[in-house]
């Protein structure tokens, strides 16, 4: 077991050491294997989780890791579309992406999402509201928004909140979209 990263304490859960070097040494050769187009993606290492054990990775450091893994894998993702269908292919898919995302996170305040029942928690609506103002501004006026904004997103949760899974689909597209047109 090398030491790619630094270490929890015993007592303070970290990243499974094992999981982490697989998953690494699997990007490492989905990396490498200009082949092989539909091996790993962007989307596949921004999903990507690890079990914690004690003692384990510095979550910090490998997220810090995962992100700029996504961030190389999304510009080879890239190159590799506008080699074959050209760069304003490319630019119209995005284009087409960031207008359906325009067009949900556009909805009125407290309607952008579907709820959880009043019986169980979701994302606070105002948060998510709050990103979501701040999402169109960036797509329409060009305000500024980084990637890591939106990938550390954080909502409290709330009682008849928004459902989780659904915002996290559309923020998903959102960072595909910011990644495509950086």
């Amino acid at each position: 077991m090398s030491t790619t990263f630094p270490r929890t304490s015993k007592k303070t859960l970290g990243y499974n050491l094992k999981q982490v070097e697989e998953f690494l040494e699997s990007t490492r050769r989905a990396y490498d294997d200009t082949d092989d187009e539909d091996a790993l993606t962007a989307a596949d290492i921004r999903h990507t989780a690890f079990a914690m054990q004690k003692g384990g990775y510095s979550p910090e450091h490998v997220d810090a890791a995962l992100e700029r893994l996504e961030d190389a894998f999304a510009a080879r993702e890239r190159e590799r579309f506008t080699s074959a269908a050209g760069q304003q292919a490319w630019l119209d898919e995005a284009r087409q992406t960031a207008q359906v995302l325009i067009n949900r996170l556009g909805r009125p305040a407290g309607q952008r999402f579907a709820r959880t029942s009043y019986f169980s928690t979701g994302y606070n609506r105002a948060d998510v509201d709050r990103l979501s103002a701040k999402l169109v501004n960036y797509f329409q006026d060009g305000n500024p928004v980084t990637v890591d904004e939106v990938r550390t997103a954080v909502f409290r949760p709330q009682r008849a909140g928004y459902r989780e899974a659904q915002v996290d689909l559309v923020l998903d597209g959102v960072v595909d979209v910011m990644l495509a047109v950086r």
